[in-house]
């Protein structure tokens, strides 16, 4: 199979369903460009700030939402069940569950002044759903955080090569906030001006690479972690929105250059399409929907959508841009992981350095998707650049994600621990952020790993939920639902099914722990089903109001 059909087939699909499924979900939501947004609205010189372009918001989106998630779970899941099933889950999962995640949890969010999908929890299905929910995105935003922190300080001690062009690129991004938002400089020439500056540092940090020899991960850790904390309190057009914007185009390079390679390569496909439905990661439904989240369908895009990006969005009318059209763009970036692996490498090869099943024996994801993205561009860069780039790709994604995550997190703890629960300090950013960060650097030392594996299906339950509260909202305000809805149910069952298995796989392994949290998740799921249909039950009888 030609790497090239396989591309245009997701680009096809998914430029289609821009157009006629993005304006079917337009109309579903009535969007109405006259309608002042909560960053008009609420503006607040921090927070609620509109994005001076479009562009400016899509590169914070983009960038914030296409984590390591839409390349690693394809690369493993190719390894196990087949390009095939992956592709198709790709382009599908993105264009009618994916998209339609994230279009609908950011108009919901600007419909609702801003707020995170936990706090209109409280408007939809009441405040008891909304502490619970909200408790659980607040564990799992630490979690991200995290993770995060930790596979970051590792990646700059395995390439301390990019610890300069990352840490540049902060300083870039300052100086883009200040040229764009208060001196009003164009745009398109304060682009040119920091990318510039940007690939100057990129070759200066190739011959000067940063190298810390006592405690490299701890010092690596305390360093991020202080930089999320100051991230998180900044007004978001001095740093945040920004750095995510610049970090956009190192993001669109890898995928022009990955797929121009393609075009100089022409490789053909060699993994195969289909291996089996049961393997040793367990079946390909459900496990294979929880693998590859991201590039289909992720809770994480929700709580951005939510969190930061419907607090700048300066128009209705970007809702498809930015919502839908980031997902389909976050597709493509998936498919380019699926030709790195199933094209750039080899299914067996006597040279084991180029051996996609020897090489994820290795259990080096990142390094295994590198290889294949440098093989791709070999006849552009040499191997060993584009493998340089490909790691590079990666961890501005990995510290675009982080930094926004600790915001939203700090969002829901001033919406939680601050006035849910009256703690009056904890409605500071600054003790809120603190919080944060402080449950965040303790797993990040050591203890993230026990809680690590049921990430994946939590991330697609939150998912599920926010799907299910966005249908409740269409159908109380008498708009059909079933576009929204279906995908929910879709969901709820694919990660209730996938936390049983894995619940029953911990409790068999005595990992207790794991199989706790598990158990809760379910039992969170039949919870958030159970007050939906006591509100269908009040709604019929006229006895909901919504907003309430």
């Amino acid at each position: 199979m030609s790497s090239l059909f396989v591309f245009l087939f997701g680009l096809i699909l998914f430029v289609i369903a821009y157009i006629f499924y993005g304006k079917f979900l337009e109309q579903l939501w009535g969007i109405d460009e006259s309608k002042q947004t909560p960053a008009y609205r609420k503006k607040d010189g921090v927070d609620y700030i509109p994005a001076r372009h479009w562009l400016i918001l899509f590169g914070h989106h983009f960038s914030s939402i296409a984590g390591a998630g839409p390349i690693l779970g394809p690369v493993i899941a190719i390894c196990v069940w087949g390009w095939g099933p992956a592709l198709l889950w790709i382009v599908l999962g993105s264009i009618f569950l994916g998209g339609v995640h994230d279009f609908s949890s950011l108009i919901l969010s600007v419909r609702n002044d801003g707020l995170t999908v936990g706090e209109i929890t409280k408007n939809i299905l009441g405040e008891k759903s909304k502490v619970i929910f909200s408790l659980f995105l607040w564990f799992s935003l630490i979690l991200v955080v995290a993770v995060f922190t930790a596979v970051t300080a590792k990646t700059f001690i395995e390439e301390p090569k990019i610890v300069i062009p990352t840490f540049f690129l902060i300083i870039d991004a300052i100086i883009f906030g200040f040229l764009v938002y208060r001196k009003s400089f164009s745009i398109f020439y304060s682009t040119i001006l920091c990318l510039f500056l940007l690939s100057i540092f990129f070759i200066i940090g190739k011959e000067i690479p940063v190298v810390i020899k006592l405690s490299p991960l701890k010092i690596w850790i305390v360093i991020l972690l202080i930089y999320s904390f100051i991230a998180s309190i900044l007004p978001v057009d001095i740093l945040l929105q920004p750095r995510d914007y610049l970090s956009s185009f190192i993001l669109f390079s890898g995928m022009f250059f990955g797929y121009i390679g393609l075009l100089t390569t022409h490789p053909s496909v060699k993994a195969p399409f289909y291996t089996s439905f049961f393997s040793e990661k367990g079946s390909l439904w459900p496990m294979m929907f929880v693998i590859i989240a991201c590039g289909a369908i992720s809770g994480f895009h929700g709580l951005v959508s939510s969190g930061t990006t419907s607090k700048q969005i300066s128009n209705e009318r970007d809702v498809k841009k930015i919502g839908y059209g980031g997902m389909l763009t976050e597709g493509l970036l998936s498919i380019l992981a699926l030709l790195s692996v199933s094209a750039g490498l080899f299914w067996s090869s006597s040279i084991p350095e180029l051996n996609y099943p020897e090489l994820m024996k290795k259990g080096d994801w990142i390094g295994t998707f590198a290889t294949g993205y440098g093989q791709i561009l070999k006849k552009i860069f040499h191997p060993k650049i584009g493998k340089l780039f490909a790691i590079i790709m990666i961890n501005s994604f990995v510290l675009t994600t982080l930094d926004t995550a600790t915001r939203i997190s700090r969002y829901i703890t001033q919406e939680l621990f601050g006035f849910s629960f009256k703690i009056k300090f904890l409605r500071n950013r600054y003790n809120a952020t603190l919080l944060g960060i402080i449950f965040a650097g303790y797993l990040a030392f050591g203890n993230w790993q026990k809680i690590w594996p049921v990430f994946g299906a939590s991330n697609q339950l939150v998912a599920g939920i926010i799907l299910f509260l966005c249908s409740f909202y269409l159908f109380l305000n008498k708009r059909k639902s079933l576009s929204v809805l279906i995908p929910s149910l879709i969901m709820f069952l694919t990660t209730v099914v996938a936390l049983t298995i894995q619940m029953i796989s911990f409790y068999t392994k005595k990992s207790y722990l794991l199989g706790n949290i598990s158990l809760i998740l379910i039992i969170l799921s039949i919870f958030i089903i159970d007050e939906g249909i006591k509100i269908l039950l009040q709604f019929r009888k006229g006895k909901y109001n919504l907003n309430r």
